[in-house]
């Protein structure tokens, strides 16, 4: 057998490391890089450097932004009343292609899994806390997958906020089916889930 050149090798390990990329997709896309120019390559590493060095997480709610507060919590349009609790930043963008939620947002980055050793401890609940005792929130909405993982943390969040009567607590309506991600859901379903929310 012939051997591949380290250097494709190497590469398509690399790709072979991203989700959902298997071992033929990962030489398909090495193959397809070795056929373009060297300023595509170039372009394309640039890119890479830029989305390493530029994003960052806002300070407020944690998703993915060039400045230290990304322009949603920037809006003062927007009620700074309402949170919506999700579980990474991709939720964020899927639930704003809706144009239903005019709140603001709170990314947990991840779900409690005991199974995998995530507890409440690893994921941003006390920040939610904090928010929620700092500013005067009148609802949460819990925008968490409709998997084992996302119900257990929707039902921990429920009961950290059940001793505040104040707060109306809230789950998007479950337009989406079970063991499904918000992540690729149409947007007429997922503000349709926003829309029929239900309390908690």
């Amino acid at each position: 057998m012939k051997v591949i050149p380290p250097a494709i090798y190497n590469l398509i390990k690399e790709f072979n490391k991203l989700p959902g990329i298997g071992h033929k997709t990962s030489e398909r896309f090495v193959f397809y890089l070795l056929k373009q120019p060297a300023r595509e390559i170039e372009n394309l590493a640039q890119r890479l450097r830029e989305l390493k060095n530029s994003v960052k997480t806002c300070h407020s709610c944690f998703t993915y932004t060039e400045k230290a507060e990304c322009e949603i919590c920037q809006d003062i349009s927007r009620d700074h009343q309402i949170i919506c609790v999700v579980a990474e930043p991709r939720d964020v963008i899927s639930l704003e292609k809706t144009a239903q939620f005019n709140g603001i947002y709170h990314v947990l980055g991840g779900l409690i899994n005991h199974p995998e050793g995530i507890g409440p401890e690893q994921i941003r609940l006390a920040e939610l806390l904090k928010r929620v005792e700092k500013n005067n929130i009148k609802e949460i909405i819990i925008a968490t997958n409709p998997t084992m993982e996302g119900e257990a943390t929707a039902l921990h969040i429920a009961k950290l906020l059940a001793e505040k009567p104040l707060i109306k607590i809230t789950k998007i309506a479950r337009g989406l089916p079970i063991g499904g991600d918000i992540e690729f859901a149409d947007e007429v379903t997922l503000g349709n889930a926003l829309q029929a929310r239900q309390k908690m």
